[in-house]
């Protein structure tokens, strides 16, 4: 297909608008770019532009294999106003700290219980990020052939992004600025998520555009079901399991997970679940609770389990704060009648790397859940290490799995893996929780979108493996008359003429050096940059300011000339 309008200069990965042309064009104009998640499950990044403002809806992290490039932004990231984010995923904010060091000084909106796990979830992701560098350069220093390692971004960065965050109540029209008002609702994927209705106005004319962020599983332990949007002239739109159904009924999980804790402990083995910190560990302790207080693992009554994760242990915490607002069903009433629904005896937690280390010394059959539920970070590796070899262990699997993760070559069978340059027998039994999701099936999508009183004038088909995009956005427009684009990561589209001002193509990923601003130069040049655009937006001040503001520039440059 080609484009209803081209741009006046081609838009190619790693060039999106030149400089000239963004000078011109700011200010002007209401477009929406495609920038991550665009025919892929992870790194979830859209672009607004409206009002004379520069928005993002999420700024994630990729996450396992990408099979296609990405675009970079179509501005600096000092120039950035605002972010708004669905959920506190890191597949959905985990750039952030990185945007933040390379100037970024806006404001980031987000539901309380958002803005909450946020605090945990970059600072971990800068810890691990971190400690990962350190490893790998430990590492270096034993062969010549390997250089320095820099994480993505520093502790320093998360915890500047993080101030930058304002909380907002689901349910509550926001006035960001003047032509730009948001409303979060609460969406049930986690705590916190939400879609996020976005009010743009250009030249007396206003849009609508709602971005579904993560659509949640109904009738999950914990959280509320999805609460559909009545209106909106376009809608951004996710599609993980765009392509299968979790099955009519759903799974008994607390007595299909019992019955795997018996077979596993009756041979003398632990279960080991990778697991995502934040959502799934707590949905995990609410079925155990379950298991222990009906004693449905025979023989083994009192089984430890153990909590090896310092930020599975956090929000575990932030959930309890959240409760009244965010629990539902009978986790809701448990609190009511004042049990604590994710909390039982056996129950340990581990913080330190000490009290993580002791656990694969308790010979006692157990429970381990740890983050991260990918396996490609964190304590989990370890305990994989430790377990992985044995028969009579079983490692169970209750999330999804992207492509290229270690958790997924598992699932797929493999017989040997490499941890800590060590390689590592597959012996213990692998099994998943087929079902367990926060995402909604096929049907669960669709019955989100037909909550829409009128049908959007386009639905745009996001956050879902290149297969699952297209094939979800025509079973769409075949079956159910809905006006559906699976747009790739670079496409434009003009929300005021509702035309594609560019459509891209796909472009397969290269292997490239990663992006780091960590560095004391690069972060200089980044904050040059942030200077530079600082100029730029205050033509127009009185003389008397912009002469005051040259003045301490050249002071700094004077003091600092060699």
């Amino acid at each position: 297909m080609k484009a209803e309008a081209e741009l006046s200069t081609a838009i190619v990965p790693g060039r999106l608008i030149t400089e000239l042309e963004q000078r011109e064009q700011e200010g002007k104009g209401m477009k929406m770019i495609f920038v991550g998640a665009a025919h892929e499950v992870t790194g979830s990044c859209h672009y607004l532009e409206a009002a004379g403002k520069h928005m993002l809806v999420d700024c994630g992290m990729e996450q396992g294999v990408n099979v296609f490039e990405n675009v970079p932004l179509p501005v600096d990231e000092s120039l950035i106003d605002y972010v708004f984010l669905t959920h506190a995923h890191i597949d959905h904010t985990g750039l952030l700290p990185l945007l933040y060091a390379k100037g970024f000084r806006g404001q980031v909106y987000a539901t309380d219980a958002t803005a909450d796990l946020c605090s945990i979830m970059l600072r971990d992701c800068a810890h691990i990020q971190m400690m990962e560098a350190e490893w790998k350069n430990r590492k270096a220093k034993r062969s010549v052939a390997l250089t320095a390692e820099e994480p993505l971004y520093t502790m320093e960065d998360a915890e500047g992004v993080i101030k930058r965050l304002v909380p907002c109540h689901y349910g509550t029209e926001v006035k960001v600025c003047d032509g730009v008002t948001i409303r979060f609702t609460d969406i049930g994927h986690l705590l916190g998520s939400s879609s996020i209705e976005v009010w743009l106005t250009e030249e007396n004319e206003t849009k609508k555009i709602v971005f579904s962020g993560d659509i949640g599983n109904k009738n999950q332990p914990l959280l509320h079901s999805p609460i559909p949007t009545k209106e909106a002239d376009y809608v951004v739109m996710e599609s993980t399991y765009g392509d299968r159904l979790h099955g009519a009924e759903r799974p008994d999980y607390v007595h299909e997970l019992a019955a795997i804790l018996k077979e596993t402990f009756d041979r003398g083995g632990n279960v080991v679940i990778p697991s995502f910190a934040v959502g799934r560990t707590q949905e995990l302790l609410f079925f155990l609770r379950k298991i222990k207080a009906q004693r449905l693992v025979k023989g083994h009554e009192n089984f430890p389990v153990y909590v090896d994760s310092p930020l599975a242990v956090e929000a575990t915490g932030i959930f309890q704060d959240n409760r009244m607002e965010c629990f539902a069903g009978e986790a809701l009433y448990l609190v009511q009648a004042g049990i604590n629904p994710i909390s039982f005896p056996g129950l340990k937690l581990a913080i330190t790397s000490e009290e993580s280390r002791e656990i694969n010394f308790n010979e006692t059959p157990k429970v381990i859940i740890s983050a991260s539920g990918m396996c490609d970070a964190g304590r989990i590796r370890h305990h994989l290490k430790h377990n992985l070899w044995r028969p009579e262990c079983t490692i169970l699997f209750v999330g999804y799995q992207a492509v290229g993760t270690l958790g997924r070559l598992l699932v797929d069978g493999i017989d040997e893996v490499k941890l800590f340059g060590e390689s590592i027998q597959v012996r213990a039994e692998i099994k998943k929780l087929v079902g367990m999701s926060g995402h909604a099936d096929k049907n669960g999508l669709i019955e989100w979108l037909c909550g829409f009183e009128e049908k959007p004038k386009k639905v745009f088909v996001v956050h879902g493996e290149d297969s699952v995009c297209a094939g979800f956005a025509e079973c769409l427009k075949l079956e159910y008359g809905q006006s559906t684009y699976a747009p790739y990561s670079g496409t434009v589209f003009d929300l005021l003429s509702g035309k594609l001002e560019y459509e891209a193509r796909p472009v397969p990923v290269k292997k490239k050096a990663k992006s780091v601003v960590s560095n004391v130069y690069a972060r200089l040049l980044a904050a040059a940059q942030r200077l530079l655009n600082m100029v730029r937006g205050i033509d127009g001040m009185p003389n008397k300011d912009m002469a005051k503001f040259a003045d301490q520039i050249n002071s700094l440059c004077d003091k600092w000339e060699l």
